[in-house]
């Protein structure tokens, strides 16, 4: 049985409004997200949304059409994937090829050349993505089936990095950066909730987890109740229990979302 929808302010929206939605709530994250101070160490900020704002806005405006009772939550984009794509866990070959989004993608203002932009000209493959989108067309075969009552997000939409390409993760951050950069993601995340009248946030990693299991908590505290959170194993190949066979479909099942995939 699909989770009955709490009532919401968005419950009539129009089905080309929920992706304008959301693209706004996106936007003014951005917007505050970008005059926060980050680690001396974080030397080049990367914002997927401004420079593939066109695969970005088309995946959107595709697939985040309606009410969606499950969420999948990403932690932020990664450098093969979304940076390269617009799109999360946005692995070229199955972003294109398989989800059907395209657009011409441009260049960070302040770009790293050891982590350069090429758009769907990216010759490395995201593995994290590779196995996330991989493992939803073998389940549902139609990106169709899959975006019926799921949506794929991320908490944070920019990409931090050092001066030498290392990847530098939001939950890394010292408390005085990361304090006012989860505040801002958790009430962008609860927006992102409210708007499509999710039922189920599945955290894709345990930070992402986290801050879906806040997510919860604010949101009630607001007076939304039936809404939870639950965990997904990430398929990053720096997890090693993901290197020894990242199949999603026992935890999805234990959850109780399968339904959702194979109607």
């Amino acid at each position: 049985m699909h989770p009955s929808m709490h009532p919401s302010i968005h419950q009539h929206l129009p089905t080309p409004l929920f992706a304008e939605r959301i693209l706004q709530i996106e936007n003014n994250l951005c917007e505050s997200l970008k005059i926060l101070p980050v680690p001396d160490y974080v030397t080049h900020v990367y914002n997927p949304l401004m420079y593939a704002a066109q695969p970005h806005c088309h995946f959107v405006r595709k697939y985040c059409n309606s009410t969606k009772p499950i969420l999948f939550l990403g932690m932020n984009p990664g450098p093969y994937g979304m940076a390269q794509t617009g799109v999360p866990f946005g692995e070229v070959t199955l972003t294109r090829d398989w989800l059907g989004v395209q657009g011409q993608v441009g260049k960070p203002l302040h770009e790293n050349p050891k982590r350069p932009i090429v758009g769907f000209e990216c010759t490395q493959s995201e593995v994290s993505g590779k196995r996330f989108w991989g493992f939803f067309r073998n389940l549902c075969t139609t990106p169709e089936t899959f975006f019926k009552y799921c949506y794929v997000h991320n908490y944070c939409p920019f990409v931090y990095m050092a001066e030498t390409g290392k990847n530098i993760t939001p939950p890394t951050f010292p408390v005085a950066q990361r304090m006012p950069l989860i505040s801002l993601c958790d009430a962008s995340l609860c927006e992102v909730v409210r708007t499509l009248q999710v039922k189920v946030i599945i955290g894709i990693g345990r930070f992402a987890y986290d801050r879906a299991l806040i997510a919860v908590q604010l949101l009630k505290d607001q007076g939304i109740s039936g809404i939870r959170a639950e965990y997904l194993m990430h398929p990053s190949p720096s997890n090693p229990m993901a290197n020894t066979g990242w199949d999603a479909i026992a935890w999805l099942t234990d959850i109780g979302v399968m339904p959702y995939l194979t109607h």
